[in-house]
């Protein structure tokens, strides 16, 4: 019966190969003519140009949202209601109970519950927009059979013919907010990682592996406060019973991050940076951002324009950018005055507190020495071919437990955790608080006009907290830290706490006025790359966990080096991959290969190149992949014969500044192999380390040292989060574009990750880029990693590809004028 099905199942995959370009041209959405669109109190137009980038022109907020929805759904639907499965923990009714455990922990955190409240709680105003951009979405849906929705609708359609597309909703679309928030909130993996190490090593070793940030090297953002430092630092153990089980939440953690594109580690990031009409050759301020996220098919990002035809207070907007298809408005871009930018600020908003469990009621926990109930809800997920799944999610005063119950903890260190049978662990997290959603400050710093309006509707910006990046026409520019940000009666947020106790309360968040900020600095930049924002002056506690500053180094050094920057000098620094981390290590590994058994053959050509790389990741650099695949070996000779299988040696700034740490400490004990008999030093690994590259290197691409490049090892695959995965050739292929050569690397300007445990293929990028000169916007340049289309074969499904890679851009369209120029197509929406 199994086989039968199987052989059906093919059977069926093969018939969509061969009727399916019929399919998925039936789905490209309408692009000239007329459309009548119910709901709309005028007319609107949709001009898209030669990249599909639509242009919306209406008179009135609801005509220009409700297109925006529409024009979503054309292009990106089975993107939104994907996303929108994820967001609520309803991937069940799409997939099946291979999804159940995801679900289970999504519904655990209640995002789609929290947007309802939020959406509930907001303005008339934005419920507003957010109906009537659910409005267009549902005009198009209406309007669409659902297998003319998107393909994906034909092969799900094979595996869940039960399956129905549901009405939008208003809080849908703050939903997605949520998994944002997810993706950029904090630390929880670093938090797991440290309490696993202090484990098996003294803390002395552990602060080695955990270095504070190097502010007397590298950039902070704002610069230095004359207030006390704040000082706090952890002082306890975790139990060695929990180690285990805190590993268990880290997986699931992980598995989330990696279903929507997430951090995982402080690597991960962004770039952005302002210079002042002082500083640019036209007298202007200009404005550079390029978000790293994980790679997605369709890209992340939608490219649109949205304007009213007359800007008035009536009708405010005339804004472009980029925007998440579900969402109305613009997250990042420009508007008729200024630019903005963000970078991920990385705050420590998340805490992972344990908490005793009464051994005889599973549902009470203990707290100031009594016990109190939990918190009940009870979570129903429906299951695609088969039965519903009844979860019972317990909650304590600290937020939802993550956990589930684990025996009894030997307690280790200098004061341990004294934790009896049986204990869980909740989280603590800004983004599950009842907070205004980020509708408000989205929408208010689309048509701000100046740098006040800009910091009010910062004010607004609670979760996630981001790196404000402003620049505007009168050559202004300024930096906003904002959201709420805790401040903890003790610790300082690197360590699991104790939730029996009151010691570790969040006891208020940083005053908004008292959050970092800047305008117009005597410098005349401004440079945010996931660095520190403020030195240990400052009063407060934002994290400990900041990415280390290589890219803010690369960025200063560079814009100091141009007595002015203009937009070819910005595009010129966006594809920069000069390795700061090389330029420091090269010099030990070359003394420890010249020092060793003399270098032949292979090897010693080898050294030769590596000698005369210009430390410039290029995609065809024969240094580069010689200085990769080194380190590569590097850190796992050096690191993971000690390291918890679960956190290698990674990658990335931390791993740099953890390997400058020792690098003048030739005995360190981390340069020895606790798996051999000897007494490994630093010479012995480095050298060994630069052999093994060598050989690693011979063996993929031949004898000849002439033939590596980096772009062979370091490709990019562009995968679809629903589809592109099923091991299906004949699916997989269909969604997937790749894999391509691509140059960057890890903590470089270009930064396109990679994980040194897991071989060199690209698991995060840039995923657009953004120049904007605000002396003339139509100057302005941007791309995004795939194209506007979510349609497979579409033109516009994968046509930016090739400009992304290289390091080019598109003309980032603003006067109409400019934009009928270069039309691709007019669509007129009617009532």
């Amino acid at each position: 019966m199994l086989w039968g099905a199987f052989a059906l199942f093919f059977v069926l995959i093969i018939g969509v190969a061969l009727w399916g370009r019929w399919s998925v041209r039936r789905a490209f959405p309408q692009t000239e003519g007329t459309i009548q669109v119910p709901g709309l109190d005028g007319q609107v137009e949709v001009i898209r140009d030669e990249f599909g980038v639509p242009h919306i022109y209406a008179d009135t907020p609801h005509d220009l949202f409700m297109a925006q929805g529409f024009v979503h759904s054309q292009d990106r639907f089975f993107q939104m209601d994907f996303w929108r499965h994820i967001s609520h923990g309803t991937l069940s009714e799409m997939f099946g109970d291979s999804q159940v455990d995801t679900d289970t922990f999504i519904r655990t955190l209640d995002w789609g519950g929290l947007a309802q409240r939020q959406y509930d709680a907001d303005s008339p105003d934005l419920r507003g927009i957010l109906d009537s951009y659910a409005a267009g979405v549902n005009a198009y849906i209406a309007k669409t059979p659902q297998k003319d929705l998107s393909f994906e609708y034909t092969i799900l359609s094979l595996i869940n013919g039960g399956y129905n597309v549901e009405p939008w909703t208003g809080a849908q679309s703050l939903a997605w907010g949520k998994v944002m928030s997810w993706d950029l909130g904090g630390n929880l993996g670093a938090e797991i990682e440290r309490a696993m190490a202090l484990a098996t090593m003294s803390p002395e070793r552990v602060r080695q592996l955990a270095p504070r940030y190097p502010d007397d090297r590298h950039p902070v953002i704002v610069g230095n406060s004359t207030a006390e430092a704040y000082g706090a630092e952890a002082s306890y153990a975790v139990p060695e019973g929990a180690i285990e089980p805190l590993a268990d939440t880290y997986r699931s953690i992980a598995g989330l991050n990696h279903l929507t594109g997430g951090e995982v580690d402080t690597g991960i990031g962004s770039n952005s940076w302002a210079v002042s009409g002082a500083r640019s050759p036209t007298g202007n301020a200009i404005l550079a951002n390029d978000p790293h996220l994980g790679m997605q098919m369709p890209s992340i990002w939608y490219q649109v324009g949205l304007h009213c035809r007359v800007v008035n207070d009536e009708c405010p907007y005339d804004v472009a950018g980029f925007s998440f298809a579900g969402v109305p408005g613009v997250i990042i871009g420009h508007n008729a005055n200024i630019a903005w930018g963000f970078t991920n600020l990385g705050p420590d908003v998340q805490d992972l507190y344990i908490e005793k469990v009464n051994p005889d009621n599973e549902f009470q926990y203990e707290y100031m020495g009594e016990w109190l109930d939990m918190d009940l809800r009870t979570e129903v997920i429906d299951v695609a071919g088969g039965d519903s799944v009844e979860v019972t999610v317990r909650s304590t005063i600290h937020g939802p437990i993550i956990s589930g119950s684990y025996g009894p903890l030997d307690t280790v260190g200098e004061s341990g955790l004294d934790l009896p049978e049986p204990y869980a662990v909740a989280l603590r997290w800004t983004g599950l608080d009842d907070i205004p959603s980020i509708a408000g400050p989205i929408h208010r710093i689309n048509t701000a006009r100046n740098f006040e309006e800009f910091q009010e509707a910062a004010r607004l910006f609670r979760v996630p907290s981001q790196n404000l990046l402003y620049a505007d026409i009168t050559g202004s520019i300024g930096y906003q830290t904002p959201g709420n940000i805790p401040i903890r009666a003790n610790g300082d947020g690197t360590l699991p706490v104790p939730g029996w106790t009151d010691e570790y309360e969040w006891t208020g968040f940083i005053p908004f006025e008292e959050l970092p900020s800047v305008m117009n600095p005597p410098s005349g930049f401004i440079v945010t790359a996931n660095n520190e924002v403020v030195d240990d002056s400052y009063p407060y506690l934002l994290t400990e966990d900041w990415a280390y500053g290589y890219r803010a180094r690369r960025i200063v050094d560079m814009l100091e080096a141009y007595p002015s920057a203009g937009i070819a000098d910005f595009a010129a620094m966006q594809f920069d991959s000069r390795d700061l981390n090389a330029e420091f290590l090269r010099p030990f590994v070359l003394s420890a290969v010249e020092g060793s058994a003399p270098a032949a053959g292979s090897e010693a050509d080898a050294v030769a190149a590596l000698a005369s790389w210009d430390l410039q990741d290029a995609v065809d650099s024969t240094g580069a992949a010689i200085w990769q695949a080194t380190w590569a070996e590097i850190l796992a000779r050096t690191f993971n014969d000690e390291l918890h299988e679960d956190f290698p040696a990674s990658g990335g700034s931390r791993w740099f500044e953890v390997v400058r740490g020792i690098a003048d400490l030739p005995n360190d004990l981390f340069w020895d192999d606790v798996t051999t008999d000897g007494k490994e030093t630093r010479d012995d690994i480095l050298a060994d380390a630069f052999s093994a590259a060598v050989s690693m290197l011979e063996d993929r691409f031949g004898g000849d040292v002439d033939d590596w490049a980096w772009g062979d090892l370091h490709t990019v695959r562009f995968t679809s989060a629903s589809l592109g995965s099923t091991g299906i050739g004949l699916i997989d292929d269909r969604f997937n574009r790749g894999p391509y050569p691509v140059a960057g690397s890890e903590s470089v300007v270009d930064a396109v990750g990679w994980n040194a445990d897991e071989g060199f293929e690209v698991d995060w990028l840039p995923s657009m880029r953004m120049i904007v000169d605000l002396g003339n916007l139509a100057n302005s340049l941007t791309i995004h990693t795939t194209g506007q289309s979510g349609h497979i074969d579409h033109p516009h499904y994968d046509d930016m590809i090739p400009l992304w890679l290289d390091g080019r851009y598109a003309s980032m369209l603003w006067s109409r004028s400019d934009i009928e120029a270069q039309a691709e197509s007019t669509l007129i929406l009617t009532p």
